[in-house]
């Protein structure tokens, strides 16, 4: 009997449209150490589908195409969705991500819930928040800190 989550996948992963998605490929190789998993372009030559593994999950990829109802962020002038990313060393790793081409949407730094956290957003209209978690704190101490920011 099969499995229910194919080998190499999660049981929630994105998929992101991209214009572009093998330049999206690269970017993510260069940006998050991604490791592309499969590609399978068309006839015309964009992604039907592509999949890759972020920090060890999977997304997965596909060009946008009108004719399918495949919108990008930028043709929907940009996102509602932010994709959030738990990493060891989140200033290495927004700094990695701006080097490769992505934008610093919040700068980097420590959160009144227990994290050092930054919003980027990524060179096809992505926005991830990345986050390195510090401590843990009760939900008592979460409320308190964020009283404190006038929350």
């Amino acid at each position: 009997m099969a499995e229910i989550v194919p080998h190499g996948m999660n049981v929630l992963s994105p998929h992101l449209i991209c214009d572009g998605a093998a330049a999206a490929i690269e970017f993510y190789k260069k940006a998050f150490g991604a490791e592309e998993m499969i590609r399978l372009p068309g006839p015309d030559g964009k992604l039907m589908h592509a999949s890759i593994k972020v920090c060890g999950s999977s997304v997965m990829l596909v060009d946008a195409n009108k004719q399918w109802g495949l919108l990008s962020p930028k043709m929907l002038n940009g996102t509602p969705v932010t994709i959030h990313l738990f990493v060891a060393d989140v200033d290495a790793f927004v700094a990695r991500a701006v080097d490769a081409g992505a934008e610093v949407a919040m700068p980097v730094q420590d959160m009144f819930w227990g994290d050092r956290y930054g919003v980027i957003k990524d060179p096809f209209g992505h926005h991830w928040s990345i986050a390195t978690h510090q401590r843990d704190l009760t939900v008592e101490e979460i409320q308190e800190g964020m009283r404190k920011m006038g929350g």
